[in-house]
């Protein structure tokens, strides 16, 4: 490779090297966050889903306790109207006095204060036996509920009714129906119970303050629920998707908002096929809270980690930029003349390559100028080294005024001799380029001691056959023949090996 091309290749490979040292910089830094993000991420879902999975274990085994205890009563409650139902029907019962009726009927139904007695009704709705009092009262219960399901429908079994007030407290009933060997309608059995049951049951569970548990009926009806609101108790929620899918589906969980309060639950039930189903709900809020806590922790050490990242990246990028400013000047320094700020030599040089080998590609003609101040010794004596100094700048500006099209190039290439590099031009058109820099020149110098430059022009379209400095050396044959004409003109080159000179 040529020194001059190895000079373009260097640099251009130095600056790429910069550039692509910040973007892998940046690359590297995006995504070391991304990746500590995506860690921190999986790692927060885990941890949420165990959360709600924990969550929602804890409130289906609390389900499942507090419905096995409602079933176990209701179970043993059962057992006693079916007692009773089976001894009704024996002839012998009918025929002993009330109080061997009353043992037999009722010597084995359970007695406790959350239980209501139980109590017999005719076909007509009169209570005629009470395990309370071998004197029942005259109360006729044709118009309840748990009655006329009985009579209407001799398939119903054991029929739970909505929450009412029995015996002189809130209380559900429970009843069976008493039927003839025939199949006719014989009356009721019922007991009742009561809602202290429900507050004792609930009131040793330790719950948190916005949980919620109810309890509802086959039917949809709300028979119980914690915190109590009576104005809820007793009202059918079938209508609600959710209690229509609890009631619909064995086990699950749904999220929901309170009827009440609107707060967001976790809902879970554990058993939806039995008489009645426990619902137990709790706030997402207490469910995530510890998550939440762990999540902002996360959080807040990963958006420090990106800040530190994000900083260190900038002074790294800063620095980066700034060597390469550095380098950049550096060759600025390297390829620059002081004095002008022309292009150097050097760096003429690997432009020159450059240009000619393109033209060579394009057949394309590549134009040479080379340019000398008159009389520049002279001038340097009579007005001193600054002023000669001064004369130097101002021809560069004129020239580097009139070339500064693409590919063009300006450069100081001895002490008071300048060349310009003119890709794309014929010989007449470098020659009219040169006659306007002559010109300038010779405007300018009116008033600093009447400078003027002699000018070498040629233009060659470059073949495999022709090396780059013939274009070089006829441009500068052509100058010396402007010089020797009488300076202060420009003298093209007809050919390379025509040094016919036209002035």
């Amino acid at each position: 490779m040529e020194p001059a091309a190895s000079l373009n290749w260097l640099r251009h490979a130095l600056g790429r090297r910069w550039q692509l040292s910040a973007r892998l910089l940046v690359a590297s830094s995006v995504v070391t966050v991304l990746g500590f993000s995506a860690v921190c991420g999986s790692i927060m879902l885990d941890s949420r889903k165990s959360s709600e999975e924990l969550a929602r274990q804890t409130m289906e085994n609390l389900a499942a306790t507090i419905d096995s205890d409602i079933s176990r009563n209701v179970e043993i409650y059962d057992l006693t109207l079916r007692g009773v139902v089976n001894n009704l029907a024996l002839p012998e019962v009918a025929s002993v006095g009330k109080t061997i009726q009353h043992l037999i009927l009722f010597d084995h139904a359970i007695t406790a204060k959350h239980f209501g007695a139980i109590q017999v009704f005719d076909a007509e709705g009169n209570l005629t036996l009470d395990a309370a009092t071998l004197t029942p009262m005259p109360i006729n219960r044709t118009d309840e509920e748990f009655f006329s399901a009985h009579r209407d429908d001799p398939d119903v079994g054991l029929f739970i009714s909505r929450p009412m007030l029995h015996q002189g407290a809130y209380s559900i009933v429970l009843s069976r129906r008493v039927t003839g060997p025939d199949g006719r309608f014989l009356g009721v059995v019922a007991g009742s119970i009561r809602f202290n049951y429900f507050h004792d049951l609930f009131g040793r569970l330790r719950l948190g303050k916005d949980d919620v548990i109810a309890v509802i009926a086959r039917d949809g009806t709300l028979i119980m629920r914690t915190p109590f609101d009576l104005d809820l108790i007793g009202k059918n929620m079938a209508h609600i998707a959710s209690v229509h899918q609890v009631l619909s589906q064995q086990r699950g969980w749904f999220s929901g908002n309170g009827i009440r309060d609107r707060i967001p639950r976790m809902y879970v039930w554990s058993d939806g096929s039995r008489p009645l189903v426990v619902l137990v709900g709790r706030p997402w809020a207490e469910i995530l809270s510890v998550w939440r806590k762990e999540a902002i922790r996360i959080g807040s050490i990963l958006l420090a980690l990106t800040v530190f990242v994000a900083v260190v990246t900038m002074v790294f990028i800063r620095e980066i930029a700034r060597r390469a400013r550095a380098e950049r000047r550096l060759e600025e320094l390297a390829t620059t003349d002081a004095l002008t700020g022309l292009t150097n030599r050097r760096k003429f040089d690997a432009a020159f390559d450059t240009e000619w080998r393109r033209a060579l590609r394009q057949g394309t003609p590549v134009a040479m100028m080379m340019i000398d101040a008159d009389h520049f010794k002279s001038y340097n004596d009579t007005f001193g080294h600054q002023a000669g100094d001064q004369m130097l700048v101002g021809i560069a500006v004129c020239i580097a005024d009139s070339v500064h099209r693409a590919g063009e190039s300006v450069a100081r290439y001895g002490g008071e001799e300048f060349a310009a590099l003119l890709p794309g031009l014929t010989a007449a058109a470098a020659l009219a380029l040169a006659e306007t820099i002559r010109l300038k020149v010779e405007a300018w110098s009116e008033g600093h001691g009447g400078v003027t430059i002699s000018v070498g022009v040629a233009s060659i379209t470059p073949t495999l056959a022709l090396e780059p400095a013939a274009l070089l050396e006829a441009a500068d044959k052509a100058l010396y023949a402007a010089k020797r004409n009488g300076r202060n003109q420009s003298v093209v080159a007809a050919s390379r090996n025509d040094l016919s000179l036209v002035a």
